[in-house]
């Protein structure tokens, strides 16, 4: 390479380079942002915490202490377990973007029955304990409803034997759509009446009854309504109405 062609690659390399550098300093390079997965967030993911019993399982009447412990544990304990599980599944499948929709879907599903499960199984507990005599304001607001208390009565225990041997919950439900306060049968965890906060709820599952009566799901009815909490149950007649906005 002659002196002049050297100082003309050394001239053409020099301004490259120093081209470079300006277009680096004036432009510098931005990185693509990668879209953040998503995520659940900490309140969401937080896990369930199983609700103490609000009575002495040992005082009730007609309902052994092993039944209602044994229900509260495996039964409730479990649904709270596998709703907890389930919730951890939903927040991975989210965040990984190939999750199929209809793998979702189902853990969706699952979601809303263990979910059912645990509320309704919380429902129950809390209207146990009592030593089901309804007071007379009670007594009223459901003759306002039935035409008298002995008619809610009639039909609550009607469903309840119409579960009898299978599964399912009998519910008393006010209605914040219509203002009406009616039974209602359910069949499973994941069917409930739409816009109806549950007043008194009675477990139907065989779980419920089984070791204390066997097959004779009518003296299990029986012992459940001597064990009524109806305090609790006028507090949530209270609580709906006032969601309403409807008068006491």
């Amino acid at each position: 390479m002659t002196d002049t062609n050297r100082r003309e690659f050394l001239k053409t390399t020099s301004a490259a380079v120093t081209g470079s550098l300006l277009a680096g300093l004036a432009a510098p390079a931005i990185a693509t942002p990668t879209p953040e997965e998503p995520t659940m967030s900490n309140a969401a993911a937080a896990p369930v915490q199983p609700k103490p019993l609000s009575f002495d399982p040992a005082k009730l009447k007609g309902l052994s202490e092993k039944l209602i412990r044994s229900h509260w544990e495996n039964n409730y304990g479990g649904s709270v377990k596998t709703l907890n599980a389930v919730r951890q599944k939903l927040a991975d499948a989210l965040a990984a973007p190939d999750t199929p929709a209809f793998v979702y879907g189902d853990l969706k599903r699952e979601h809303l029955m263990r979910t059912g499960s645990v509320v309704f199984h919380e429902l129950y507990f809390d209207n146990l304990g009592g030593d089901g005599k309804a007071d007379a304001a009670l007594r009223t607001t459901l003759a306002q409803s039935f035409g008298s208390f002995d008619v809610w009565e009639t039909e609550f225990r009607k469903i309840a034997a119409s579960l009898g041997g299978g599964s399912g919950w009998v519910v008393l439900g006010y209605g914040l759509h219509s203002g009406r306060i009616e039974n209602f049968w359910l069949a499973d965890h994941l069917h409930a009446p739409v816009a109806t906060v549950p007043l008194l709820v009675m477990d139907m599952y065989e779980h419920s009854y089984a070791m204390d009566y066997g097959a004779a799901a009518a003296r299990y009815v029986d012992a459940f309504f001597d064990n009524i909490r109806w305090e609790t149950v006028g507090e949530r007649v209270a609580k709906a109405r006032a969601f309403a906005g409807a008068s006491p």
